[in-house]
């Protein structure tokens, strides 16, 4: 049996960006299907729209958290705080493991710049840095969210 975390690992080489590969290992069992998962995603790799910004890996999770713990009634405080505080959690174990959530920081270089790009294709920092981004925020996961 396949884990979430085999399984964005697996989608993260077969091309899909990092956020869509997070949230496709989760996204179907809370009724997101493939298509969707990938849709909704796509726009985050490479720290938002290849900006550089927040790591595709954590938006992704965000969006795993969104679906397990989100609010959907306006005035639920309660739920609305429950997600936050498991975000924040996320957020505080993954600044443990690697330093920041700053995509351009964690490759080194800023993938928002043609020469920045250029880098992280002739380095394969997708291979020798973002696979393991996107398996430590598929573990922290199984960390911070309760059981179902």
């Amino acid at each position: 049996m396949t884990t979430p975390k085999d399984n964005a690992v697996a989608h993260f080489t077969q091309g899909f960006n990092c956020a869509q590969s997070v949230l496709l290992a989760h996204g179907p069992r809370f009724g997101i299907d493939a298509d969707h998962c990938l849709r909704l995603a796509a726009p985050f790799g490479a720290g938002m729209a290849r900006t550089g910004s927040t790591c595709g890996a954590v938006t992704g999770a965000l969006m795993v958290i969104g679906l397990r713990l989100g609010h959907t009634v306006a005035d639920d405080l309660g739920t609305k705080d429950r997600c936050y505080e498991v975000s924040r959690a996320f957020l505080e174990k993954f600044r443990e493991h690697h330093g920041t959530v700053i995509c351009k920081e964690l490759l080194g270089v800023d993938p928002g710049t043609p020469e920045g790009l250029a880098e992280v294709k002739a380095r394969d920092l997708h291979t020798t840095i973002c696979t393991g981004l996107v398996r430590t925020a598929v573990e922290l996961l199984d960390e911070v969210l309760p059981p179902t």
